[in-house]
């Protein structure tokens, strides 16, 4: 497929629907996820039964970061296993999803604030497989990966997040991969724990979504100690910052998955629509 594929093949490729795809941002947790029975993976297998089967997925996850923003363009994405110290089972498992050249250069062309470069090289990381081979077991629906620019304050990526929203009437699942609160040097590994401050901002930001106010989400370096101790580093909350922007006004949230556990580990997940 050319690098100089016009615009109007790949918007055929992905012609408009009639019905809008969700969005959706997802608390990923532990690899652990992938291989256990639990009430996330089976949250998230709930999920994807009752989502309608999307065309293609592009999922943004915490685990991809880069200099300027890529996405993957390769036909069979490999399975990254970017973790060390888990059982041998979570090495063994491929999630040997197809990618999309098309989707690729699609997005490229819909991105109009910033160059978005085609990687050959990266994968589907354990922020994106983890899920997926949860949500759609049979690893048969086109994913393509798009990477968070480190160099890029929070306003960039929900403002990129927003050029993303025609995809949604194309038949793609928008996934964001991260955690709202992501603290593993003050992790607890006992489920069921949480730390006061790790609830209090869960909590600040459920209400701040389900009110619509974004603002405060993107500024969140001003919501007090409770989110410094939230977010030591912003990666794995970046993807929650797409997946709002691309709420229209009339769009409601829901959550699921909506625990903190091991002490400093949001696993609260929401679907748009």
């Amino acid at each position: 497929m050319s690098l100089n594929q016009p615009l109007q093949e790949l918007q055929d490729a992905f012609a408009d629907t009639d019905q809008k795809m969700p969005a959706l941002f997802v608390g990923h947790g532990s690899p652990l996820n992938a291989v256990e029975d639990n009430e996330f993976s089976r949250a998230w297998a709930e999920a994807g039964q009752a989502l309608p089967r999307p065309k293609a997925i592009l999922c943004i996850s915490a685990h991809w970061e880069t200099a300027g923003t890529q996405v993957t363009g390769m036909d069979k994405p490999k399975t990254i296993h970017d973790f060390g110290g888990f059982p041998p089972e979570l090495y063994a498992l491929e999630y040997a999803a197809p990618g999309s050249s098309d989707l690729a250069r699609l997005a490229q062309a819909t991105v109009q604030q910033t160059q978005v470069r085609l990687d050959e090289d990266w994968g589907l990381d354990h922020g994106t497989w983890s899920v997926l081979c949860r949500m759609f077991p049979a690893a048969d629906i086109p994913v393509v990966q798009l990477s968070l620019d480190r160099t890029q304050q929070p306003e960039f990526h929900y403002a990129l997040g927003k050029e993303l929203q025609a995809l949604r009437n194309k038949g793609v699942l928008i996934l964001g991969s991260g955690n709202i609160v992501h603290n593993l040097r003050r992790a607890v590994f006992q489920a069921g724990t949480a730390y006061d401050w790790a609830i209090e901002f869960d909590e600040t930001l459920k209400q701040l979504m389900v009110a619509g106010n974004h603002d405060p989400i993107v500024h969140y370096q001003n919501l007090g100690q409770a989110a410094r101790l939230a977010i030591p580093t912003n990666e794995h909350y970046l993807p929650l910052l797409y997946i709002l922007a691309l709420q229209d006004k009339q769009e409601h949230i829901r959550f699921f998955a909506d625990k903190v556990t091991m002490g400093s580990l949001s696993m609260r997940s929401l679907w748009i629509e």
